[in-house]
């Protein structure tokens, strides 16, 4: 019983949906960032307020402006994308309202998956239905099992980057002390140097 009612409750925490609602002023855009692993399926689906003689386009970019996604003067439907390494792409709602017309604001609703929150499992509830005849538990052990997978994934890479951040520490704390250690010697070759000197002016104008 406990097994059972924790695998509902960690269901239920992958139905959530990462949805977000905002208004966009008439002629202008808002845009939103989200991180993405690599070779991972991002799907968003969205939903504008209709509002007669306004358009609105969506474009979905990367850091280095290429576009993954994009259309015209949508009110609903859905986007889809793999990405093909870590990066953070970027959707922007864009406001498009004739000069000769008042506009007014709009609401977006949208909601963004990633990884294995887009993942159907209705086909494989077929699949194990007709062949088995076993139980909807048996869907929320595959889910779970996927979400186990992608947990390992995900610390897998969290070790990566750290990593790659505590090689990069270490390497700058080596090129810091190298050059502490090479600003002293010229400190120090400066400072005999400037002694010398005087020392040399100082007996040539009999003063020592």
């Amino acid at each position: 019983m406990l097994v059972k009612i924790l695998l509902v409750f960690v269901v239920a925490i992958m139905a959530q949906t990462h949805g977000v609602m905002f208004r966009l002023v008439p002629n202008t855009q808002k845009c939103l960032r989200d991180e993405m692993q690599g070779n991972q399926i991002v799907a968003g689906e969205y939903e504008i307020t209709n509002a007669p003689g306004q358009k609105i386009d969506y474009v979905v970019r990367d850091t280095k402006g290429h576009i993954l996604a994009q259309k015209e003067d949508v009110s609903k439907g859905k986007f889809s994308f793999t990405s093909e390494m870590y990066d953070t792409f970027e959707i922007c709602f864009i406001s498009h309202v004739p000069a000769t017309h008042r506009g007014i604001d709009q609401e977006v609703a949208l909601d963004v998956k990633k990884g294995i929150e887009t993942k159907s499992y209705e086909g494989f509830m077929n699949v194990i239905g007709e062949a088995a005849k076993l139980k909807p538990l048996e869907v929320d052990l595959k889910r779970l099992e996927d979400l186990s997978d992608a947990i390992v994934q995900d610390f897998a890479l969290m070790r990566k980057r750290e990593e790659e951040m505590r090689d990069t520490n270490e390497s700058t704390n080596s090129r810091v002390l190298f050059f502490s250690i090479f600003s002293m010697s010229c400190l120090l070759g400066l400072a005999t140097w400037q002694v010398l000197y005087l020392r040399r002016y100082f007996i040539a104008k009999k003063l020592i």
